[in-house]
This record gives structure tokens, C-alpha cells and sequence, in this order.
């Protein structure tokens, strides 16, 4: 493949890859821990986050999308041991944007449905309430769900360090 195609293609999946799982990072180690500790109430630090995670979410749609297209385009050119990397590469974001899409579309808009059912502020209903009850079900879902897509984009990265080690045709160095 013509370098000149191939060095973009990279960049626009590192890119693309390191936005998402960047954002990943500092939406659960930074925007979260400082909204609940910083906001005046647990339902203001949730929308915060709630927000927040929204377009994250749109971040990581977007950006899996390119990087699962550049990551094709260069598997069609590429020799053995790229492809295998390539398809590992492709099923781990796939994972990513499948959790990524079940949680935007389907688990955050029945928070929404739990948080009126619950009065608008869950943490000020009762425990018992079925709201609340759900809502915080879906919470933990969502938790161990984005734990997933960082956990899967980790693994993308790493296989994105390797390709440092082979030259244009694909072919692993022996160092």
C-alpha cells in the first residue's frame, strides 16, 4: 500500500482510538469523582455526568466507526500477521461500539424513565420506590458496561503499540 495512504489511516485510527479511550479515562477518573464531590447534590453531579457521558458516548461511536473503516481499509493490504492483529483489533472495537450503543440508546433512556418515575431526583425518593430501585440497577449495568469498552480499548491500544514493530508489508520484525 502507497504510504502516502497508509500514514494517514494510522494516524486517523490512533487518533481515533486515543480520543475515545482518552475520554474514557477521564470521564470515570476525573469528570465523575469531581462532579459528585464538588456539585452541591448527587442529582445535579448526575446530570452532570449523565451529560457528559452522552456525548462521550457520541465520541466513541464516531471514532469506532472511522477507526473499524481505516482498520479495513489497511487489512485489505496488509500480509498475515497484520491481518491478525487487524481482526483482533476489529472485533475488540466492535465489542466496544455494540456496549457503546446498548448503553446510549438503551440503558441511559431508562435511567431518564427511572429518574421521573423516582420525582426527578432519585436519591430524594424512597429506596422502595421502583424508580429508584431500577435506576440504580441500570447504574451498576452501566458502570461494569463502560468498564468493558475501556477494558476492550486498552487491549485496542496495545495492539496499535505493536504495529511499531513492522514494516510497511505487515511482516513482524525479528529484533
Amino acid at each position: 500500500m502507497n504510504p502516502a495512504i497508509q500514514i494517514p489511516l494510522r494516524a486517523l485510527r490512533l487518533l481515533a482510538m486515543v480520543l475515545w479511550v482518552g475520554g474514557l479515562c477521564f470521564f470515570a477518573f476525573v469528570v465523575a469523582p469531581v462532579a459528585f464531590h464538588s456539585l452541591s447534590s448527587t442529582h445535579d453531579a448526575g446530570l452532570v455526568v449523565g451529560g457528559t457521558l452522552r456525548v462521550l458516548h457520541w465520541i466513541g461511536l464516531i471514532g469506532g466507526m472511522i477507526f473499524c473503516l481505516a482498520t479495513a481499509w489497511l487489512w485489505l493490504w496488509a500480509e498475515v500477521p497484520a491481518k491478525v492483529s487487524f481482526v483482533i483489533q476489529l472485533t475488540l472495537t466492535l465489542v466496544m461500539l455494540a456496549v457503546t450503543a446498548y448503553s446510549q440508546f438503551s440503558i441511559l433512556p431508562a435511567m431518564e424513565v427511572d429518574r421521573a418515575l423516582a420525582g426527578g431526583d432519585v436519591e430524594a425518593s424512597p429506596a422502595t420506590n421502583m424508580g429508584h430501585l431500577d435506576f440504580d440497577r441500570l447504574h451498576v449495568l452501566s458502570e461494569r458496561l463502560e468498564g468493558l469498552v475501556l477494558l476492550c480499548g486498552l487491549g485496542v491500544v496495545y495492539f496499535l503499540s505493536r504495529e511499531s514493530q513492522w514494516p510497511e508489508t505487515g511482516k513482524i520484525k525479528s529484533i
